[in-house]
């Protein structure tokens, strides 16, 4: 058994994790990783890089559909879903230097792709390696959850995590879950020539606003998606032609390919986290504000960690860690409220902050604000008006949340979080100046429509006539 001594230990080479190993070790630290599967995690070979580069090839296939609105003629793309699958790897492939072994080592970091798992407060096991370290980081991350649906043993279904190694396009595709993952590839499928059929227990995208995810729903079926809402599954099956499904309104779905999007749950199976005193319940690690677990040498990030499971959220843990194990920040935390949410469907739907529900049952003098992309020239230009913004504002002007469905939501909700991560107020959308003709200026009417009333008021019609007396 090799001894090694490290300042910090990594369990989970995901974003979150080589994050930390990176900065840790060019600061000087000895770090040690620990990766038992794929450098990268999730994000890189399962999750987000693989999913937006499918959902890139279906919008290529689907512009070719709608072109006529341009006078350009339109067809049926002629899809190779085989090709289509090629390059969701060949994009995996070239992002995934920036997370290679060999990068990390380059950086100083003693990588082990083994399992992790503790012997102790400090020390952890990793194949024939024993660690000890002065501080320990669980980022392992997440995985698919697969409920107890019964039949599903013995029925062939993908998750994210197998579905893009499939290079056989399904004839028809029964997704059961209706969240962001489910959603998005869903209608990828779809857009790629799949019949598709999606199906949820409550709501699709029950977690959005319900107004932005009119906006989707209507953009679903219009492309061809069946949706199932607020109906159960029963049980599943294998088929001689692929798979039955069987629902709580008593109907059965026949389809040739399942996916199972349902949700995901913390990997903390295998860590032995008893023997570290790190507790844990079904949600994940138990932290502090500063990520800090009842072992206070031990730390967790990530979706492991709870809470919002997005890399972007890893990535700022890793900062929120980097401040506090290395700079000695106690004091700093966590800040998974300020972090922005997307769905990649077409249109996309993106928020940060509190909900309208949210911030209006906490500030109920609260103003809501909003804009149409209908009443935007470049969405005209680009006849994809389908969308709004809308924001929730208190009255001394913070802003208390926003949402955004449209083309680019995803693109333009930063501008909001930039500004409510720095606190400012409505009336920062007002002083910048938007480049004509874009989607930005969405937002700027948005944060204008705060002071239309007053602007507009008898009272301020007054002022302007008072001062023009003196001309």
């Amino acid at each position: 058994m090799k001894r090694i001594n490290a300042d910090i230990c990594i369990i989970g080479a995901g974003s979150g994790g080589l994050s930390l190993a990176a900065g840790a070790a060019q600061l000087g630290k000895k770090v040690v990783l620990i990766e038992r599967g794929e450098m990268g995690g999730d994000c890189l070979n399962y999750g987000c890089v693989p999913s937006k580069a499918l959902l890139a090839a279906a919008a290529a296939a689907q512009s070719q559909r709608d072109s006529a609105k341009f006078g350009v003629g339109a067809q049926e793309p002629d899809i190779d879903f085989g090709s289509v699958m090629e390059h969701v790897q060949s994009v995996i492939a070239a992002i995934a230097p920036h997370d290679s072994q060999e990068r990390f080592e380059g950086f100083g970091v003693e990588v082990i792709r083994a399992h992790g798992s503790f012997t102790g407060p400090r020390t952890v096991v990793a194949g024939e390696n024993e660690i000890t370290a002065k501080f320990i980081v669980i980022a392992t991350g997440s995985s698919p959850f697969v409920p107890p649906i019964p039949g599903i043993d013995a029925t062939p279904y993908f998750t994210n995590e197998t579905i893009f190694a499939n290079r056989e396009r399904p004839k028809h595709l029964i997704v059961i879950g209706g969240g962001p993952i489910g959603v998005e590839l869903a209608q990828a499928h779809r857009r790629l020539g799949s019949s598709v059929t999606l199906i949820e227990g409550l709501t699709i995208l029950n977690r959005d606003d319900p107004e932005a995810v009119a906006v989707v729903r209507e953009r679903l079926v219009k492309e061809g998606v069946a949706i199932r809402e607020n109906v159960k599954v029963a049980s599943v099956a294998k088929t001689a032609d692929g798979v039955s499904v069987s629902l709580s309104d008593s109907s059965t779905l026949e389809g040739s390919h399942l996916l199972v999007a349902v949700g995901r749950k913390a990997h903390t199976e295998g860590l032995n986290l008893q023997a570290a005193n790190v507790e844990f319940n079904g949600k994940g690690i138990e932290t502090d504000e500063g990520l800090r677990t009842s072992n206070k040498r031990v730390f967790a990030m990530g979706d492991v960690a709870g809470g919002l499971q997005f890399t972007h959220v890893a990535g700022d843990h890793a900062s929120t860690l980097v401040r506090r194990l290395l700079f000695k920040w106690l004091f700093t935390k966590r800040r998974d409220a300020l972090a922005p949410k997307v769905t990649y469907c077409d249109p996309e739907i993106a928020s940060v902050g509190l909900t309208e529900t949210e911030a209006l049952e906490k500030h109920p003098d609260a103003k809501v604000v909003r804009w149409s992309f209908g009443d935007n020239d470049r969405a005209q230009a680009e006849k994809r008006t389908d969308g709004f913004i809308k924001a929730t504002v208190a009255k001394n002007g913070a802003i208390l949340g926003a949402t955004i469905v449209g083309k680019a939501a995803g693109d333009a909700i930063p501008l909001w979080a930039f500004a409510m991560a720095n606190r400012m107020p409505i009336k920062a959308f007002t002083a910048f100046i938007a480049p004509y003709p874009t989607r930005a200026e969405i937002s700027k009417r948005a944060g204008g429509a705060f002071y239309t009333p007053v602007l507009f008021s008898d009272r301020t019609r007054g002022v302007v006539k008072l001062l023009g007396s003196f001309d």
